[in-house]
């Protein structure tokens, strides 16, 4: 399914009665959200304190619901049980906020779920600006517009649109992708999609050191999005070698993982790379402009 949200998105909480699930269930129908319902085993009958439905079941869910999208709020070991369950009845589209989800079990659910669109895990989640949000991202920060945001961190993805929503540029889709060492979405899939969006016209990259993604992220826009301005930032720059910071993923180890290969190539497919998070908004104006100045 395609990462953008609307308003006919209908949204149900795995793990809906936690204190973390009932919370976030709240910020999201603040926003607007079409939260409709949520699950909890055990607790199939009650009514939460918004006066949702809960169900013991994601298929009794479904069936009274029509839910489409799912948002999990539960232990990391039942994260992977969470979204083989929705996979079997028919979910389409998952977003898994749980932190510490053991990593053989997201390659089980990965490599066992064709068609399925898993946000995360531990990520903050997604959000249309205007339209809808499923995750836990702060909805008052972020403005309907036309730049696409895909970040590897949670609060980082706030600091970066907060600066852009001040400077007057709003965001069409901004996509928590998540910090683990795997996950469902990768920067390459959403700028596959952001390529094919007409509402976006401008693209954030905010990644961090650990694995590869940046670097297939530059590859694609080399190679597809040349004529769309793209900026990046890179977080962790200063780690020292074989020190994990922060996310699960975000480890450099010997060579591989490092920031200065993920500037390297962002550079060399014409992507300029912040040095802070505060310059983001200003080179991606810069970078806006030109795309729309005439050439020579």
């Amino acid at each position: 399914m395609s990462i953008f949200l609307d308003k006919n998105s209908r949204v149900f909480v795995q793990g809906i009665t936690g204190a973390e699930g009932s919370y976030h269930t709240g910020r999201m129908l603040a926003y607007g959200t079409n939260v409709v319902g949520g699950v909890t085993p055990g607790k199939g009958g009650q009514k939460t304190e918004h006066g949702l439905p809960v169900f013991n079941t994601i298929e009794e869910c479904l069936a009274a619901t029509g839910a489409t999208h799912q948002c999990i709020f539960v232990p990391p070991a039942g994260a992977a049980d969470a979204l083989f369950e929705a996979y079997e009845a028919g979910v389409r589209f998952s977003v898994c906020i749980t932190e510490g989800v053991p990593v053989h079990d997201m390659l089980r659910v990965v490599g066992t779920t064709p068609g399925m669109r898993i946000i995360g895990p531990n990520c903050p989640g997604l959000i249309s600006p205007g339209k809808s949000s499923v995750g836990i991202m702060p909805g008052h920060v972020f403005k309907e517009g036309s730049v696409g945001l895909i970040s590897r961190s949670g609060t980082l993805t706030y600091e970066v649109v907060d600066g852009l929503t001040r400077a007057g540029l709003g965001q069409s889709t901004c996509v928590g992708i998540g910090g683990d060492p795997i996950i469902g979405t990768t920067f390459v899939d959403c700028l596959r999609e952001f390529k094919n969006d007409p509402q976006t016209s401008a693209v954030v990259i905010c990644g961090e050191i650990g694995g590869s993604d940046e670097e297939d992220a530059a590859a694609f826009i080399k190679e597809h999005l040349a004529g769309m301005p793209v900026v990046a930032f890179i977080g962790g720059r200063n780690a020292p070698p074989g020190k994990s910071l922060g996310h699960a993923g975000a480890i450099i180890s010997g060579g591989f993982g490092t920031p200065q290969s993920k500037i390297a190539a962002f550079e060399a497919a014409g992507v300029p790379v912040a040095e802070r998070p505060s310059q983001i908004p200003a080179l991606l104006s810069e970078r806006m402009a030109a795309s729309l100045s005439p050439r020579a």
